[in-house]
């Protein structure tokens, strides 16, 4: 098809303005006649058996319309399934298994099991009101044993947090591949520990539902990346057919996996407005965000790796164990997916992996941007700079010892994806991706000469590096509607929903390439389950990969039913004619027929300019449904420097030479990636969810909680190579969650890089100022007799 190619090009497009009919961009902007606000009676106590809940005096509040408990909704609303997060069968057939995730009360009935969980529910007049009233709610509860620790919440002797589930394990697996490896091989045994942090996106969640009685339906917005989802478990509880529920997701400010499944506000909302025939809003604020929305990581390595005098892996052993908190609201995606990126680009010829997933009195943990992927990659890239220390080599040299070369692709890792389907990275060079980082930061030699140089004046300099792979665009499915209205107009509907990543952009770049149009030329309609029936969503990476193709194959259809219109007008054999600039041209005359014209024949009443038997109208639906995952991979790169006197740590410059395929807006691409690597470096350096020892969230405000701000970001240079996917026609891969695997490991190696001489072992994902800053008064007080620190 003639015409300019749209993707790879880095165009900024207005995105389209979803208004919703007018009801407002974001979540917080829907305003209806007679809307009443919701707020939650929230738990102050982790772990308790509820005596009473008395309402009365919130009931009584002027203003109020309506106060709930869990009695008052047991008759209408049941709990969230937590089968729904059972994993795919192919992948139970595959992995020796044992999975056991309770269901989650909408509110809590007979205990509650972390702080901030939901107990009672008001409907007010305003938001001011309702919360006044849930101060005048008077709970009494009976204090249980508090569970904060996954490997005390195991023991037989701990109090169960569900009945049903022993020991409080929710889950539990195990994979192996290859076999014994050899017992004359040196080895290094840590634990390693990944911090409990979360998402923090600019705009926290939000529901809004508006039931009309005449048709007996409801309509919902929510601030989330699933809005089939949200559909189908909403039509579940009301006992409505799904057609007569629609969820559309507004301009979302920012998602990252914590929006990423089904909470019981949207629920309890969407039911709120048809028990009371008002439309119902509820509007998350910072707090109930930080204590009630999903937190993320907390898990803890045990991990062995086997290697010889040359650096060679030979096996690496890995038993996690995760701390799920009180619900497990993804399942174990997170643990899958550590179990399927731990080994990186590496050959690992022998492997085992056990995962534990625990229930704990602490808020539930679901997958946060990147999920399993930061958390594999810290262990094995650790691993590595332990492994060069003990032999006395250049931690990159051990890298380029065991990296997977270019000839050996595709290259078979041996175990199964999540999806159940055994690995197979699908192509790339992952030694050029290093290569092209190091030498973005001038050259190892040549760093190492600058750290020697700094050494003598008292500075100390590290590097850290990270490679890592990244399956993306996972099934099982995604789909697109493509229309041609009768104006002419191209319009795509898919079940992708966008916050904030340049969804419409990038889809309308693909759209545009297919038809030889401008992507201005194209409307992209998301997250509204009006516009297409069947959908999936917003996660794991996925969204450009699956909508794009099935685009693509929605675009082919329609096109062949466009082509042939146009040759019965043109009174000619379909082989003489051509797609070219939106319109359709007999090869070889410049004068053709545009879209409006063949869309006006195609409209129902005008049969005398469509072929015989041919249906009227000019849309197609179809569905992309991946074999398996497509592999994007990356290297990770920075120099940081680690301040004497006060232990503070400084990132110089930064460096991502990262491979996703053929990239669709370079732009978008380099926002991604840069984002994904300013969380990362938030993560490593300043954000902690701490809980002490009676189950209380220490850290539920932004004053206790430390987000990164424009001056912790240091210089970031992207690099980008493209190795197209053979998983999709159009070579894609994902991208939105590379840039936030590789700095924990580069930021982490990069000191113990810097503070070698102090034999300093930085084993958790957090790096600790006040920690580093005693071993280095420790050093400087005994120089003589500094043995190895170690941070677990």
């Amino acid at each position: 098809m003639a015409g300019t190619r749209f993707i790879g090009q880095p165009i900024q497009r207005k995105e389209d303005r979803r208004l919703l009919a007018g009801k407002g961009r974001y979540i917080a902007d829907i305003q209806l006649p007679h809307m009443v606000h919701v707020a939650f009676a929230r738990s102050t106590v982790p772990h308790a058996t509820i005596r009473s809940v008395d309402v009365s005096n919130a009931r009584a509040l002027p203003g109020v319309l309506a106060v709930y408990t869990a009695k008052d909704l047991a008759a209408h609303l049941g709990p969230i399934r937590g089968v729904l997060t059972t994993p795919p069968l192919a992948w139970r057939k595959l992995v020796d298994h044992a999975i056991n995730i309770p269901d989650q009360p909408l509110i809590a009935d007979e205990k509650v099991r972390y702080v901030a969980e939901p107990y009672a529910i008001v409907v007010a007049e305003s938001r001011y009101v309702a919360e006044d009233a849930v101060e005048l709610i008077e709970a009494n509860f009976d204090p249980l044993p508090v569970l904060c620790d996954p490997t005390e919440a195991m023991r037989s002797e701990a109090v169960r947090l569900h009945e049903g589930v022993a020991n409080n394990i929710v889950g539990r697996f195990r994979i192996r591949k290859g076999g014994k490896d050899g017992v004359s091989l040196r080895r290094i045994h840590r634990s390693f520990q990944n911090h409990r942090f979360l998402a923090l996106p600019i705009e926290c969640r939000g529901v809004v539902a508006e039931y009309d009685s005449r048709t007996d339906s409801v309509t919902v917005w929510s601030a989330t990346q699933i809005v089939h989802w949200v559909r189908a478990e909403v039509a579940r509880q009301l006992k409505l057919p799904e057609s007569h529920v629609r969820c559309i997701a507004p301009d979302v400010g920012g998602g990252f996996g914590v929006k990423g499944h089904v909470y019981c506000e949207e629920i309890i909302v969407s039911f709120l407005s048809r028990h009371l025939g008002r439309p119902v809003t509820w509007i998350e604020d910072r707090q109930e965000h930080l204590l009630n929305s999903t937190h993320s990581r907390d898990d803890v390595h045990d991990a062995e790796i086997a290697f010889d005098e040359q650096g060679k892996i030979h096996a690496l052993r890995d038993d996690v164990v995760y701390d799920s908190g009180a619900y497990t609201p993804s399942g174990i995606a997170s643990l899958a997916n550590i179990a399927a990126h731990i080994c990186g680009p590496y050959r690992v010829p022998n492997f085992e992996f056990s995962a534990i997933a625990v229930a704990t009195n602490k808020t539930p943990n679901a997958p946060y941007r990147g999920t399993g992927r930061p958390e594999g990659s810290f262990v094995i890239e650790r691993l590595i700079d332990l492994m060069a220390r003990e032999l006395g080599l250049d931690p990159v040299d051990v890298r380029r010892r065991n990296l997977i070369q270019p000839e050996e692709m595709p290259y078979a890792n041996g175990i199964p994806y999540r999806d159940g389907v055994p690995i197979v990275y699908d192509g790339g060079d992952y030694p050029q991706s290093l290569d092209l980082a190091l030498n973005a930061l001038g050259g190892l030699e040549s760093f190492r000469e600058q750290q020697r140089e700094a050494r003598k004046e008292g500075r100390f300099l590290g590097l850290g590096v990270a490679c890592y792979v990244e399956g993306t665009g996972v099934g099982p499915f995604e789909s697109a509607t493509v229309r041609i209205n009768p104006g002419g107009d191209l319009v795509v509907a898919t079940g992708a929903c966008s916050s904030g990543q340049g969804l419409e952009t990038s889809l309308a770049q693909v759209t545009a390439d297919e038809w030889g149009l401008k992507p201005e030329d194209v409307t992209i309609q998301l997250a509204d389950t009006a516009t297409i029936a069947i959908g999936f969503g917003t996660v794991a990476s996925r969204s450009a990969v699956t909508s794009s193709a099935a685009i693509r194959i929605a675009s082919a259809a329609l096109r062949d039913k466009v082509l042939a219109i146009g040759a019965h007008i043109l009174e000619c054999d379909i082989a003489d004619i051509e797609f070219r600039n939106g319109n359709v041209f007999l090869k070889g005359v410049p004068k053709g027929i545009s879209l409006q014209e063949i869309a006006r024949a195609a409209y129902p009443g005008w049969s005398t300019n469509r072929p015989p038997a041919m249906s009227a109208g000019l849309e197609v639906t179809e569905y992309f449904e991946p074999k398996t995952v497509t592999w994007s991979y990356g290297t990770h790169a920075g120099i940081v420097e680690v301040l004497a006197d006060t232990g503070e740590l400084r990132i110089h410059k930064y460096v991502v030479a990262h491979d996703a395929g053929v990239l669709i807006n370079p732009a978008i691409a380099n926002g991604q990636i840069m984002g994904g690597v300013c969380q990362g470096i938030g993560g490593c350096l300043l954000e902690r969810v701490i809980y002490d020892s009676q189950g209380q969230n220490l850290t539920g405000s932004l004053m206790d909680y430390l987000a990164p701000v424009a001056a912790t970001v240091p210089p970031i240079e992207i690099l980008h190579t493209e190795t197209p996917s053979p998983q999709n026609e159009l070579g894609i891969k994902g991208l939105g969650e590379g840039g936030v695997v590789g700095p924990p490991s580069v930021i982490l190696n990069g000191a113990c890089d810097a503070l070698q001489h102090l034999g300093l072992e930085i084993n958790r994902s957090l790096f600790d100022q006040a920690e580093v800053a005693a071993a280095l008064q420790k050093f400087d007080d005994a120089v003589s007799k500094a043995s190895p620190v170690e941070f677990r």
